[in-house]
């Protein structure tokens, strides 16, 4: 979700540069605060019962990240970490209600932002749960040209790694590697000098 900075700051948020690989919150901390990027890239990820570091999102300049535990008195589910050095706008979680209460128009937009979001987790965990790895990786590259708005005809050019495309499909990363390659070979994607198009 994006909100107007100047209105962001008009409610009294504040920038704060945030240095690459730095925490900007942790798993079970608190949630006091509404967060959108205003340069750089976030990635929120938890740690499952195996030690193995699972990808909830990766977000960019415009996105707002973890609201969801706001509005129900709840920790972060996960960790937030910025993956490239980020200026972040941060608002007090009063202050992001009140503006909330002005605003019905916003409000209607966070509902719409996480009904997509529920729905889209469905989604997911009914296309990765119990599937292939092939299936799995497929499911996660249809499901982000759809986010970006790409034709399923249009070759798009992944910006993930492969580590990160573990990260997100609960996959290992040599599961992956050695999937791609097999993608390859039947022609399901294309890689040009490592780097994946889908």
């Amino acid at each position: 979700m994006h909100i107007d900075t100047d209105l962001l700051y008009t409610w009294g948020a504040v920038a704060k540069k945030v240095p690459k690989n730095s925490i900007i919150f942790f798993e079970n901390d608190a949630a006091i605060s509404y967060y959108q990027i205003l340069e750089g890239t976030v990635k929120m990820s938890y740690t499952n019962e195996d030690g193995k570091d699972l990808t909830v999102g990766i977000f960019n300049e415009g996105n707002s990240f973890g609201e969801p535990p706001l509005f129900i008195g709840q920790p972060y589910p996960a960790s937030a970490i910025a993956q490239t050095d980020c200026i972040i706008l941060k608002l007090s979680k009063t202050n992001f209600f009140s503006f909330l209460e002005e605003n019905s128009e916003m409000q209607f937009k966070i509902l719409k932002l996480f009904a997509w979001k529920i729905y889209n987790k469905i989604v997911f965990s009914k296309n990765i749960v119990n599937h292939k790895p092939e299936y799995r990786i497929q499911y996660f590259l249809d499901n982000l040209k759809k986010q970006q708005n790409i034709a399923s005809s249009m070759k798009m050019k992944i910006p993930y790694t492969r580590q990160e495309i573990a990260d997100f499909t609960g996959l290992r990363v040599e599961t992956v590697i050695r999937t791609l390659s097999l993608m390859n070979k039947n022609k399901k994607i294309e890689i040009v000098d490592h780097k994946l198009f889908y």
